[in-house]
């Protein structure tokens, strides 16, 4: 009998350990909670490692924290990551969707924990689950490159080839929205002639195109923001098309990292004799191609700025305070509160002014300048 008791004494003494060890790892659980949730899409662009770097410098100086999480490509790995930040008792949740309507269900589970939610430079489409939208102007990015073409455009029947983001980003549709409003007139006048898209020559004479008319368009000409993908698209293309679509060309891409594939399959096509090519995002990569006359142009659109408007709105909302916006986008449910970013077109002419003596880049990143 004695045996026994000092067997369940014994037990006790282990029970009462066990909880007490555990209340120990709770509280350590607790005192690590994190502020600020960011996930961004990928590691594999350049663009997002950028990103990363800033919005740890952005949050220096202030009492709250950050973990940053990367999706990979992966709609459920991006829901993966929210969930594991919503457990870090994050208060603010900045997310760029790798899918915008995909990632409706990760915000709309943070949002019900009280979790304020900011989609960062994509829209997350069809929730009422997203607070503020922090973006660049993705209608002026597409003007900005559709009017660099119209700029440089060489005579009439200017063969266009046109090229687009990825299906399932509402940017993608903005940036082409933006840039078909610049287009348009001078494809209806004859300046260019549509090389690639039998959907856009079919809607050659509208103007405002609907998101169904878009989307068959884009379905045409998706990149998928991949560089492969656009460097085949590019090889089919001028394999398909007769000679009166060469020459001198015109060459809507949607980002740089695509426009540099199109533009050494343009550039090793001997029947292209010259050819104006866009891009956007100011990568490194970039930045040499147009020192080196290989891309025409880029939009900049500073993450700096960007950055730091989501941060501090972020810290405004920390602070339990109403964050300012500049105007709204309907992401097919509700009209998002925005705060617009402003983009700058980059070439050869203004590289210097804009990316070197701004201290964005080093010169010494670049040769050739």
């Amino acid at each position: 009998m004695k045996k026994k008791l000092k067997i369940v004494s014994l037990m006790l003494v282990v029970m009462m350990f066990s909880i007490i060890f555990a209340g120990c790892n709770s509280s350590t659980s607790g005192s690590s909670k994190v502020s600020v949730g960011i996930v961004l899409p990928t590691k594999d662009e350049p663009r997002w490692v950028q990103d990363e770097q800033r919005f740890k410098d952005a949050l220096k100086g202030t009492k709250y924290t950050t973990e940053i999480l990367f999706s990979q490509g992966s709609s459920a790995k991006e829901k993966e990551n929210v969930e594991t930040l919503i457990n870090k008792g994050i208060k603010v949740l900045i997310i760029c969707p790798q899918d915008g309507d995909a990632a409706a269900s990760a915000v709309e589970a943070a949002k019900k924990e009280g979790i304020t939610v900011i989609s960062y430079d994509r829209l997350i489409t069809n929730t009422d689950a997203v607070d503020y939208y922090v973006t660049f102007d993705s209608l002026a990015v597409g003007a900005a490159q559709a009017q660099y073409l119209v700029d440089n455009a060489k005579g009439t029947g200017e063969p266009l080839y046109l090229y687009a983001g990825a299906a399932s980003d509402n940017n993608a549709f903005l940036f082409f929205q933006g840039a078909w409003k610049v287009l348009q007139p001078k494809i209806a006048d004859g300046t260019f002639k549509i090389a690639n898209s039998s959907e856009a020559v079919a809607l050659k004479d509208t103007a405002d195109l609907s998101r169904d008319q878009l989307s068959k368009i884009i379905g045409q000409v998706t990149t998928n923001w991949d560089a492969n993908e656009a460097k085949n698209k590019a090889q089919t293309h001028l394999t398909a098309v007769a000679a009166d679509m060469k020459g001198d060309v015109a060459v809507l891409a949607p980002n740089d990292g695509t426009a540099r594939s199109i533009a050494d399959v343009f550039a090793s096509d001997s029947a292209i004799k010259s050819f104006v090519v866009t891009g956007q995002d100011a990568e490194k990569a970039s930045i040499q191609y147009i020192i080196d006359s290989k891309q025409s142009m880029t939009v900049f659109k500073d993450v700096r700025t960007l950055v730091k408007d989501a941060m501090g709105m972020a810290v405004t909302i920390l602070d339990g305070k109403k964050p300012e916006t500049t105007g709204s986008y309907n992401n097919g449910k509700i009209d998002v509160k925005a705060k617009q970013t402003d983009v700058i077109t980059v070439n050869k002419e203004n590289v210097q002014k804009e990316l070197i003596d701004s201290d964005y880049y080093k010169a010494s990143d670049f040769t050739g300048l």
